[in-house]
């Protein structure tokens, strides 16, 4: 250009370019620490954790008996939120949040999800919540206050501690937002040894009750993936297991988390620093055994460190990548459910069928339609070719894991029931034409699901996967 000075305002407009280009690039993660350009399937991750043990005894969700009608009566464990942010290379964001309890029906995660949103500025679907499903943790939310003979003074306490919770989640994704830093993942699989089916059967393969039965199908693997600082130092272990945290019976009146609390607690025990979340799979049809009994207390200890010790044993590797870049999907599908049976049918149902048809024969007495469908939310989160979490909403049934990985055909596949919101049982089509305690259908909306459920579900699955 003649070696013409540029003026000072074009310098000025210059730099100006310059640190907004530099200031994107290093947002998106283009640009390391040093300056460095990024891989592109590289990962930077995020960690928080909050307590939200209630500060006054609640009443205790899980069990509908009526020894379970008063507030708790002091703690196994401390319960808590925790929380791992992801952002790839593309400074694509996505966000787990894992929770020590037992469900969250459609009302309260609109608002929960609704606030999650607005705080951490990410979409519904970079955001994915799991509950434990503990049998010994609190009530929460108008939903099942409702259906519960719950004093009024009670009701109250229980509403202010849910507002709280709504906060406390808020702000442990936050921030674990602005913890985000590289970090290197890694994933392998072990087995749980306590976890059996619950489903037992006549002589002529019809269905009598339920109780352990080790001849049936659960999935008992134990998915472990591990988050390590770039100079190798671990900072978080998440684990999976598809079984029920009912080790702890209904005549339990302490707070806990049951063996998922028990196991997050040996982890971290035995790795300092280190932040244990713990997944729960597809285990409707899964308890933990033993269960209940005068040994309970031992039993939910014993079978927390076993978990423990396996998820340990499988984060020493070796251990299979897990990269970018990450896609986070998310979807909703209506699955189909089951016309409703005539009312002399629905009269005489009994046991847990009949909490459905007690509700299906007042709505016809007062003349309501029926609904035909139940809006399922669930999620997808692919990491490169490496990995694939699967989050499945309500209690799935162990069938739908051998399903879902047949139908997305490829291998690193992780499947989470309990996801997103929690609203009954889903069973597949072996367990509808079975009946049953998993066949018992939706609990804060009304209805039995069909057979077709299964394939319609399966399909929604690998449609988002391909979408």
């Amino acid at each position: 250009m003649g070696g013409r000075t540029p003026s000072p305002a074009m310098s000025r407009r210059l730099l100006c370019a310059l640190l907004t280009a530099m200031l994107i690039l290093t947002h998106s993660g283009r640009i390391g620490a040093a300056g460095e350009t990024a891989r592109p399937d590289a990962i930077r991750a995020g960690l928080a954790r909050v307590c939200i043990t209630p500060d006054k005894p609640l009443w205790l969700q899980g069990y509908g008996s009526q020894s379970r009608f008063k507030p708790f009566a002091g703690k196994l464990n401390d319960l808590f939120a925790k929380a791992m942010a992801i952002e790839d290379a593309r400074g694509e964001r996505a966000i787990l949040i894992t929770l020590d309890l037992c469900v969250l029906r459609a009302a309260e995660a609109n608002v929960l999800f609704e606030r999650l949103v607005k705080a951490t500025g990410l979409e519904r679907r970079q955001i994915l919540v799991n509950l434990s499903h503990t049998h010994s943790g609190p009530i929460f939310g108008p939903s099942d206050v409702s259906r519960v003979p719950m004093p009024e003074e009670v009701k109250e306490t229980t509403m202010a501690y849910t507002e709280r919770l709504y906060g406390q989640i808020a702000d442990v994704a936050v921030a674990a937002m602005a913890d985000l830093k590289p970090a290197t993942l890694g994933w392998g699989t072990g087995k749980c040894d306590f976890v059996r089916n619950r489903r037992l059967y006549h002589a002529d393969g019809s269905y009598r009750g339920m109780g352990p039965n080790a001849d049936k199908y659960v999935d008992n693997a134990v998915p472990v993936l591990c988050v390590t600082a770039p100079g190798g130092k671990l900072r978080a272990i998440v684990f999976g297991c598809a079984c029920h945290p009912v080790t702890l019976g209904d005549d339990n009146l302490k707070l806990s988390g049951d063996y998922a609390s028990f196991a997050q607690e040996e982890i971290e025990s035995s790795n300092p620093g280190v932040q244990a979340m713990f997944v729960q799979g597809c285990g409707a049809d899964a308890n933990s055994d033993p269960r209940c009994g005068p040994d309970q207390e031992k039993n939910v200890r014993l079978q927390g460190q076993s978990l423990a010790a396996e998820v340990c044993r499988i984060a020493k590797g070796p251990l299979a990548p897990v990269r970018g870049p990450l896609r986070a999907k998310y979807g909703e599908v209506d699955l189909p459910l089951e016309p409703p049976p005539p009312p002399e049918e629905l009269a005489k149902m009994s046991g847990a069928m009949a909490h459905n048809a007690q509700r299906m024969l007042a709505a016809m007495q007062r003349g309501n339609p029926l609904p035909k469908h139940h809006r399922h939310p669930l999620a997808v989160w692919q990491f490169g070719e490496d990995m694939t979490l699967v989050g499945l909403s309500g209690e799935v049934v162990s069938g739908y894991v051998p399903l879902v990985k047949q139908a997305l055909g490829a291998g690193g596949v992780w499947i989470a029931g309990y996801s997103n919101e929690v609203d009954g049982y889903v069973p597949d089509a072996v367990i509808v034409a079975e009946g049953g305690f998993e066949a018992r259908g939706l609990v804060d909306d009304v209805g039995f699901y069909s057979a077709e459920t299964e394939a319609i579900l399966v399909k929604a699955v690998r449609d988002l996967r391909d979408r």
